[in-house]
C-alpha cells in the first residue's frame, strides 16, 4: 500500500467531535458511557460520586474531582467498529466558555447533551449559535429519561425552534421516569432495554427486542402503544433524514436516553461512526489546506499545563489538519519559524497518556513543551500557514492579583503566565506598574486559577477589585499613532500573554470617548489567536 493511499484510508476512518451542554445536563457522564461501550474503560466513573474512590475519567483536575464539575477541555481518543474517534469532552459552565468555542474550532462534529426535564438551556442555545455560526453537524441526545421530564414530542418542537433547522428522530423513549423501559430504535423497530445502574455492557445482544413482540406488548402494554403512536406521529410531520443537511449543518439526528443508566448510549455511538463526517479541508489565512495532502500540518487549540503536576510539564493540544505525522519529525512554528522536535509526541485517554508513533489527519496529539507552542499556533514541514478562527474573547471581569508571600513572587509570576498562554485566563501587565490584572468570562474562572496556583504553583494569591470593567485590543496601521495612543493612555494600557496592547476602562461610554478621540485606533472586542488576527468591535459588541 503506498503512503498516499494508506493516509486517505487512515483519514476516512477518523470521527472527531467535541460533547457540549449547559451545566449538569450529564456530558461527563455521557462521555464515559461512550468510553465504557467502545471498550476504552471497563467501569465508568461517576462525577457525582465525590467522595468515592471513582472519579469521571475525562475529569483529571483535583478541583474537578472535588467539585464533581469539569473546568478544563480533555481529550480522549478510541477505536470503535474500525473508527479511530477523537472524542473532547468540554465544560458546561459558561465561565469557561472560551475553551468550549476553542474546542469546537478543532472538531468535524459535534454532540449537544440536553437534559430532558430543562429542556434547551441558556449555555445551550449560545453553544448552538457557535456551531450554527460553522455549519458543524450537530447530534442531539435528549439525557435523562429516567425522571420525570417533558413529554418528548415539547421536546422536539423546543429543540428544533432553538437549532432553528428540521430534527430527525432516530430513536424514542418509552415511558419515563420509573416507567422508562428503554428506547426504540427506529429504522430497526425493536427496543433496546437495559437494567438501571449497570456499571457494563454486555454484547450478548439479548436487550434488543422487536417491537411486535406479543410479549413485550403485553409486558410493556400501554406505555408501548403510546409510544409507537408518537413515532408515526413525528414520522409523518418531520422530514426524512438527509445526510448531506445534515454535513452541511442544517438537520440534526436526536437521539433519546439515560446516560447513567446506559439507556440509549449504543445509538449514539454507532451514530457517531455512522453519520458524523470525516475531516474536511480547513482555512488559513494564505489558503484552504485539505486533509489528504502529503505534507504534515497542524494548529494548537489547547495548551495545558500541569496535567502531571509531578513534572510541571506543559502539552500543547495539536488538531491534525493533513499529512501524516510520524513521532521524531522536525515541524516549524509559522509563527516564528522555530524547529520543534516530536520525539515526546502523545495520545491521551484524559489524563493518561501514550508514546504515539504515528497519527494522521483529524486525529488530536499532545507535544510536551516549554512554552514554546501557543495557543493558535500553526506547525507544517516548512510552509508559513496560519489556521484561522480560534477566538479570544475580551473579559468581562477583572481582578488585581498579587502573592500573600513576596517570596513566592516567581512562582506567581511563572505561574500567571502559564495559565495565561493556556487559556484558562486572561493575564494582562499594565504598562504603568502595579499589580497584574487577570480577566475573565465569570467570578468561577477566578476562583479556580486561585486554586491551581496556590496547588499547582505553591503561589497562594489575594484577588483585589479592579477599575476596569470593559477591554478592548488596539491596533492602527500607523505604527506611530499606536506608539502615540498607548503613551498617552498608559495610565490605562496593558499588554496580554502574547503582547498584544489592550485599552481598558472602567465604562462603556470612556470607551464610547476614546474611540471617538482616536480615530487613527481601531478597537478589538475579538482576537483570533497568537498571530493577532482581530476583529473590530462593531455596534454592541
Amino acid at each position: 500500500m503506498t503512503d498516499d493511499s494508506l493516509g486517505a484510508r487512515e483519514v476516512a476512518r477518523r470521527r472527531s467531535f467535541a460533547i457540549i451542554s449547559h451545566p449538569d445536563a450529564g456530558k461527563t457522564t455521557l462521555t464515559e458511557k461512550l468510553l465504557l461501550y467502545a471498550g476504552a474503560i471497563q467501569i465508568a466513573g461517576s462525577v457525582k460520586a465525590r467522595k468515592a474512590t471513582r472519579h469521571a475519567t475525562s475529569d483529571w483536575m483535583e478541583i474537578e474531582k472535588q467539585r464533581g464539575i469539569s473546568v478544563a477541555s480533555s481529550v480522549m481518543q478510541m477505536e470503535y467498529r474500525n473508527c479511530v474517534i477523537n472524542l473532547l469532552d468540554t465544560p458546561g459552565h459558561q465561565d469557561f466558555s472560551e475553551d468550549t468555542y476553542r474546542v469546537l474550532t478543532a472538531v468535524d462534529s459535534a454532540l449537544m447533551v440536553i437534559d430532558a426535564a430543562n429542556g434547551v438551556e441558556p449555555q445551550t442555545r449560545r453553544l448552538i449559535e457557535v456551531c450554527r455560526a460553522r455549519n458543524t453537524p450537530l447530534i442531539t441526545f435528549v439525557n435523562k429519561l429516567d425522571r420525570e421530564v417533558k413529554k418528548p414530542l415539547d421536546l422536539m418542537d423546543e429543540i428544533e425552534q432553538a437549532l432553528g433547522m428540521p430534527v430527525v428522530p432516530f430513536t424514542w423513549p418509552v415511558g419515563m421516569g420509573k416507567s422508562f423501559a428503554g428506547v426504540i430504535d427506529i429504522a430497526q423497530s425493536h427496543i433496546r432495554l437495559f437494567r438501571a445502574g449497570q456499571d457494563r455492557v454486555s454484547d450478548s445482544g439479548a436487550d434488543r427486542v422487536s417491537t411486535d413482540d406479543r410479549q413485550l406488548r403485553e409486558q410493556l402494554g400501554s406505555s408501548l402503544v403510546d409510544a409507537l403512536n408518537e413515532v408515526e406521529l413525528v414520522q409523518g410531520a418531520m422530514p426524512s433524514f438527509d445526510r448531506e443537511a445534515f454535513l452541511a449543518g442544517r438537520q440534526s439526528p436526536v437521539f433519546f436516553g439515560s446516560a447513567i443508566n446506559n439507556f440509549g448510549v449504543q445509538e449514539v455511538l454507532d451514530a457517531l461512526a455512522d453519520l458524523s463526517p470525516a475531516p474536511g479541508p480547513r482555512g488559513a489565512v494564505q489558503r484552504e489546506v485539505n486533509p489528504g495532502e502529503s505534507k504534515f500540518t497542524a494548529v494548537v487549540f489547547k495548551v495545558q499545563a500541569n496535567m502531571d503536576p509531578a513534572h510541571r510539564d506543559r502539552v500543547a493540544f495539536l488538531r491534525i489538519c493533513s499529512g501524516r505525522f510520524e513521532r521524531g519529525m522536525r515541524l516549524k512554528i509559522s509563527r516564528n519559524n522555530k524547529e520543534i522536535r516530536t520525539n515526546n509526541a502523545l495520545s491521551f485517554l484524559s489524563q493518561r497518556r501514550d508514546i504515539l508513533d504515528e497519527a494522521f489527519a483529524g486525529d488530536i496529539i499532545g507535544l510536551p513543551n516549554h512554552g514554546l507552542l501557543r495557543l493558535g499556533d500553526t506547525l507544517t514541514e516548512g510552509e508559513i500557514l496560519q489556521f484561522k478562527g480560534l477566538p479570544f474573547f475580551a473579559p468581562e471581569m477583572f481582578r488585581m492579583v498579587e502573592t500573600a508571600d513576596p517570596m513566592r513572587n516567581k512562582q506567581l509570576r511563572t505561574g500567571l503566565m502559564q495559565l495565561g498562554e493556556e487559556g484558562a485566563i486572561q493575564v494582562f501587565r499594565p504598562h504603568s506598574g502595579g499589580a497584574m490584572l487577570l480577566g475573565a468570562v465569570g467570578q468561577l474562572q477566578f476562583e479556580v486559577v486561585a486554586h491551581r496556583l496556590k496547588t499547582e504553583y505553591g503561589a497562594e494569591v489575594r484577588l483585589l477589585g479592579s477599575r476596569f470593567n470593559v477591554a478592548r485590543w488596539v491596533t492602527s496601521e500607523d505604527p506611530k499613532k499606536l506608539a502615540q495612543f498607548l503613551e498617552e493612555n498608559a495610565h490605562r494600557t496593558a499588554e496580554d500573554v502574547v503582547g498584544a496592547p489592550v485599552l481598558l476602562t472602567a465604562h462603556r461610554s470612556e470607551l464610547d470617548v476614546v474611540q471617538e478621540r482616536w480615530p487613527q485606533i481601531r478597537f478589538h472586542a475579538l482576537r483570533e489567536h497568537a498571530g493577532l488576527i482581530f476583529q473590530s468591535d462593531l455596534a454592541g459588541a
